[in-house]
Formats: structure tokens, C-alpha cells, sequence
């Protein structure tokens, strides 16, 4: 057989390169598997050589505010029934997550929280019925997002990652340690918006932690059919971020996870993104009928897999929990939805004037022709009632 000079420039290659070429892209895969750091049942397993397990302290206090968080749940929800709010979106079964994320990040930090985030409002410090003010349809807001480091709750999917990127990078910008982190949806994923702020926040490296919920559906939507990818880890790969993928019904593991990408992103080495594989128990809204597209199988598989559960019986045999200290929990939650209960059966003072604050510094003279013309209307109204 006769070689070709071009055959032997290609031999002559292939052997000037070294043995292992590094791949630079190695370093930012996820796990092939979900970390996790306790069985379902909540026996620990052998100890993860990336993810210490967070001091048993902060785990007490995972529990603590992942049962109070669960009630408020369950309170939100039974006030809709009730009619007291328009709408509630349930993150039971997602207490891991919604908790964890709050407890890996310092009071400065800021978080960008979608609609779905109540609980994990509720877990930072802010009022109950400030964060449900957005959904019994007074204001879009009810809490001071300056004051608490916390963005609007955002309905529309992933816009929350664009603004988290900015905000990071000006923080940063300004020499600032700030991190933010932004909760984010399976389906927002596939958003336009959640590339723009993944791919801003690599380039510039803002501090940020994207952590995606992967609760299996975007509303009635499986994930399935929202992407090809092995998983949604591997979408930051592309982005050059490094990625994560956990068990989302782990609460040690979420918040070991959670611990170690805030503390990429505060040392400057750019964004992070999580995945949490976890399930929401209850339907999408309380306008949402889950039985359309899921089985009860299925639901009752996840319930075994139930996040306060597997804390609590880990806890328990460390010797950290009692059955004092879980009923202490218990009743302390209880008055936190007693609270809210009552506080909730006052209705709001709105007034439908207040429609035009807040839309311009100045404003337009086709807003101020608006206004007088419904200040109009309430006049004549009022006059009609007391004729």
C-alpha cells in the first residue's frame, strides 16, 4: 500500500498533540445523576466528595421553615376556596427547593422569585399577606422589593432571567458581592427570555444562580415534550455556565447544591445554573384540573417522596429533632396560618384612581384626560347612590 504525503501530514499531526487534550467543557457538565444526599426514605448515603453536608444547625432550620412554609400553603390554598384570593399557584411538594434556595443566600442577596415562589417569599422574612397581594388582585406587588431584596413575583415565564442578569451585573459592576439568584420553571426553559439572560450573564460573568424547578410539567405540558436535552442541566453547558443537577425532594442536597453555586457566583467566576428534580402535588392553579394530564399514580409515586418527611426522620435519628421539637414546629405553623387567616378576612382598601400611579414620573395628557374621566364616573356614580 503506497502512503500519500497528505496520509502522512495527517500521521504527523495526530502525533505532535499530547496524549489528553483537556476538554474544557467537562467542567461544566452536571452530574450524570441527580445529587442527593439522603434515600427517599431519609437514611443518609456515603458523603458526596463535591457537596459537604451543610451543619446540622441550618438543617434544623431547613425543617423549621420548610414546615412552616407547607402550612402557609395549605392556607393560601383553602382561602381560594373561600374566595379570599383570585387565584393561588401551590408549591406543595416543592418546599425543598423553595426553601433551600432562601437559606443558601445572604439577606443582601437578591432574589427573582415566578408566581410560584410564595413560599419561598414567606421563608425570606416577608409578610404573608404583602406576598399574597398580587394574587387576591390588589397591587401587583405588595411588599417594597428595594427594601427585601426581592423582585415582583413575575408571572410572564423566564423575564426574571433577564432582569437578574442586569441587576447582577450591576452589582457587581459597582464592586459589589451581591449575588442573585432566579427561580425558574421547567417550561421557561424554552422561553426566548432564559437564553438572552443565561447567555448575557456568561459573557459578563454576572454573579447569578439560575435555578430551575423541573417540576415535570409546564402546566399540562411534560417535559417531555418541552425538550430533547438529557436533561436541563446540560442547557448551561452551552452557555459555557457550569451546571448541577439534584434532587429536588432532597432538602440536605438542595441545600447543599444551592450552597456551593452562590459561592461561585459571589467569588466572581460567573453564573451558575441548578436543576431540581422535584413534583408539585397539587394542580397547576386552583384553576388548573391535573387530572387531564396526569394519573394518580403517578402523584402518589412523589408522595412517597415527600421533602419534610425525609428531613424530619433524617433529623430524628441525628438526634437533632424531637418529638418536642416537631410539635413546637407544628404549633409555631399553625399561628403563622392563624395570622394570616385572620388578617386576610379584612378586605383591602382600593381605590380605583390609583390605577394611573405609578405608570409615569409625569404623566401623559392622555393619562391625566383618563383619569379625570373616571373620577367622573365615580362622582356621578357616588351622587346615584345617595339619591
Amino acid at each position: 500500500m503506497t502512503t500519500t504525503p497528505q496520509a502522512v501530514r495527517r500521521e504527523s499531526r495526530r502525533g505532535s498533540r499530547p496524549a489528553t487534550t483537556p476538554d474544557p467543557a467537562r467542567a461544566l457538565m452536571p452530574a450524570g445523576e441527580p445529587v442527593r444526599l439522603l434515600d427517599p426514605d431519609g437514611t443518609p448515603l456515603p458523603a458526596h466528595p463535591d457537596y459537604p453536608e451543610p451543619p446540622v444547625e441550618a438543617l434544623v432550620e431547613l425543617h423549621r421553615r420548610m414546615v412552616i412554609g407547607r402550612r402557609f400553603d395549605v392556607q393560601a390554598t383553602a382561602l381560594t376556596k373561600q374566595g379570599r384570593l383570585a387565584v393561588y399557584p401551590s408549591s406543595r411538594g416543592q418546599e425543598a427547593c423553595q426553601v433551600g434556595a432562601i437559606l443558601a443566600l445572604n439577606d443582601d442577596d437578591w432574589v427573582f422569585p415566578t408566581y410560584r415562589e410564595s413560599m419561598a417569599l414567606v421563608s425570606r422574612g416577608i409578610d404573608p399577606v404583602e406576598v399574597l397581594t398580587l394574587l387576591r388582585g390588589d397591587w401587583h406587588c405588595g411588599y417594597d422589593p428595594a427594601a427585601r431584596r426581592t423582585a415582583p413575583q413575575c408571572t410572564p415565564l423566564a423575564t426574571q432571567c433577564v432582569h437578574a442578569a442586569g441587576l447582577a451585573y450591576g452589582e457587581a459592576y459597582q464592586g459589589r458581592d451581591t449575588v442573585a439568584l432566579a427561580f425558574i420553571g421547567d417550561g421557561a426553559t424554552s422561553e426566548g427570555d432564559f437564553h438572552e439572560g443565561v447567555n448575557f450573564a456568561a459573557v459578563f460573568k454576572a454573579p447569578v444562580v439560575y435555578f430551575v424547578q423541573n417540576n415535570r410539567y409546564a402546566i399540562s405540558v411534560p417535559l417531555s415534550r418541552q425538550t430533547a436535552a438529557p436533561s436541563l442541566a446540560y442547557k448551561g453547558v452551552g452557555y459555557g455556565v457550569p451546571s448541577e443537577q439534584v434532587d429536588g425532594n432532597d432538602p440536605v442536597a438542595v441545600l447543599a447544591v444551592l450552597t456551593r453555586a452562590v459561592a461561585h457566583a459571589r467569588a466572581g467566576h460567573g453564573p451558575f445554573l441548578v436543576e431540581a428534580h422535584t413534583y408539585r402535588m397539587e394542580p397547576h392553579t386552583n384553576a388548573d384540573d391535573a387530572t387531564r394530564y396526569r394519573d394518580a399514580d403517578e402523584v402518589e409515586a412523589w408522595r412517597d417522596r415527600d421533602p419534610v418527611a425525609r428531613l424530619e426522620t433524617y433529623l430524628r435519628a441525628r438526634g437533632a429533632l424531637d418529638d418536642a421539637a416537631v410539635a413546637a414546629v407544628a404549633e409555631e405553623a399553625e399561628a403563622y396560618a392563624a395570622d394570616l387567616r385572620d388578617r386576610m378576612h379584612d378586605k383591602p382598601t382600593v381605590d380605583p384612581l390609583s390605577l394611573f400611579d405609578h405608570v409615569y414620573a409625569q404623566p401623559t395628557p392622555q393619562l391625566v384626560e383618563q383619569r379625570d374621566q373616571v373620577r367622573a364616573e365615580l362622582a356621578a356614580a357616588a351622587e346615584e347612590g345617595d339619591a
